[in-house]
């Protein structure tokens, strides 16, 4: 009995240059269309989580309210949630929070007590870093939520 065998080469033919660019460009093509509504959804993402941040936020400046009976003052800021302001200031001081929260743009959440909105404000710039601003620019606040 004789055996057929095929040739190395027809075997081990590969890919030509065409064929090669021509799935580049499709993946190209399906990244361009892709991309632009993943960026979207990081920026969503970073106002979700400055939003809920300042929720937070909220939440331990209530608790070291019913610690030492007032809110921290401007000048304490945020920090007296972290370190102990003293004991003339927070006689029953507890750590309310693990860090000092910054925003998902890398900035410290700012605070002012009293607040222009409410008891106090706290408030992120945005991605812009800036007062003011729209969309993911946008100053985001405990008002707005």
């Amino acid at each position: 009995m004789r055996v057929i065998r095929t040739p190395l080469r027809i075997a081990e033919q590969g890919f030509t240059l065409l064929e090669i660019m021509v799935v580049v460009v499709i993946i190209g093509l399906l990244a361009a269309i892709v991309a632009p509504s993943f960026i979207g959804q990081i920026d969503t993402a970073a106002v979700n989580r400055a939003k809920t941040d300042i929720r937070g936020i909220e939440t331990a400046l209530n608790l070291y309210r019913l610690d030492n009976f007032r809110y921290p003052s401007t000048t304490e800021g945020l920090e007296a949630l972290v370190t102990n302001p003293g004991e003339a200031n927070a006689p029953n001081w507890r750590q309310q929070l693990p860090r000092m929260p910054i925003d998902p743009w890398e900035q410290p959440y700012q605070y002012a007590y009293p607040g222009q909105h409410g008891d106090f404000d706290i408030f992120s710039y945005g991605a812009d870093r800036q007062e003011g601003g729209e969309g993911i620019n946008a100053d985001i606040g405990n008002w707005d939520l």
